[in-house]
């Protein structure tokens, strides 16, 4: 019942902040976060920092190092980082256009980040809960795996553009390899890789398409664990555990922070548009370096 309630009223949130967001941008964002912030503390902690939440079921002493303070905005951060991802005349959030082809991508000096993942991991809807503030940027969601053909170009009003790469696996298009292979290799303003990864089933064969390309040409990338909401407590638990494993002995260029996400409840994406919003140099979080 309590996740239901989140769920509904988390909802309600981003749509007063859609709503509002026609008008001063600064006040429209401050007043979406700060229903978000008169939750209470455990739902909070929930819905803006689920990892620090799971963190706490692990047995005291024998806690896992799962690198909570590499990145650990405070909430005013997080506010702030709110109005970047929020649409006004003076912000616009837009897709642009889509490409099959590096020499056919749109020719741009911001910096850049990418998403990618199996298909079917939920690429499409975790972008779209991105642009919740932004909502008449539309982010087509299939219920069929594959639906992403081409890599599709968003731009976030004067700060960054945000690309949502095809996806591997099941119906990938069959120049899957070259096309994204040419692009993370070749586009010189690519900040930061987002390689989305199911915390249902957790790293799949297929996913190693992905890591291995980001390994290989040394790109800085983050992995998301998406569908959080599908998963009971315990599975959540032991699926985060083998990622960080995996992530600490057999990756170099990711980084060491996970940031599970939900792209029902909206749990984790503040904390992902303050990280995206640092990396492409859009906000300036205390203590915190991106590289």
């Amino acid at each position: 019942m309590a996740a239901r309630w989140l769920r509904l009223d988390v909802g309600r949130l981003f749509a007063v902040g859609a709503e509002l967001g026609s008008g001063r941008r600064a006040y429209s964002t401050s007043q979406a976060f700060a229903e978000v912030l008169r939750l209470p503390s455990k739902q909070l902690t929930k819905l803006v920092f689920p990892l620090q939440e799971l963190e706490r079921h692990f047995v005291p002493g024998s806690r896992p190092d799962l690198h909570l303070k590499i990145f650990d905005p405070s909430l005013d951060d997080i506010a702030r980082a709110e109005s970047v991802f929020t649409a006004s005349s003076r912000n616009r959030i837009e897709y642009l256009s889509s490409a099959v082809r590096l020499d056919h991508a749109p020719d741009l000096r911001r910096p850049e980040v990418c998403f990618i993942g199996r298909s079917n991991v939920g690429k499409s809807s975790l972008i779209k809960a991105l642009f919740s503030l932004a909502p008449e940027v539309e982010v087509r969601v299939s219920k069929k795996p594959g639906h992403t053909k081409k890599m599709n170009f968003f731009k976030v009003g004067k700060y960054f553009t945000l690309v949502d790469m095809p996806g591997y696996g099941y119906r990938a298009p069959e120049d899957f390899v070259d096309m994204v292979e040419t692009y993370l290799k070749e586009r010189k303003n690519l900040m930061r890789t987002f390689l989305l990864v199911d915390s249902v089933v957790g790293i799949q064969k297929t996913d190693n398409i992905a890591i291995e390309m980001c390994e290989e040409f040394a790109l800085p990338y983050v992995m998301v664990l998406t569908k959080i909401d599908k998963s009971s407590k315990g599975h959540l638990l032991k699926q985060v555990l083998q990622i960080q494993k995996f992530v600490d002995t057999k990756t170099q260029g990711c980084f060491p922070q996970l940031f599970p996400v939900s792209a029902v409840t909206y749990s984790g994406i503040h904390l992902l548009k303050c990280f995206i919003a640092n990396i492409t140099g859009n906000l300036k979080t205390n203590g915190f370096q991106f590289s």
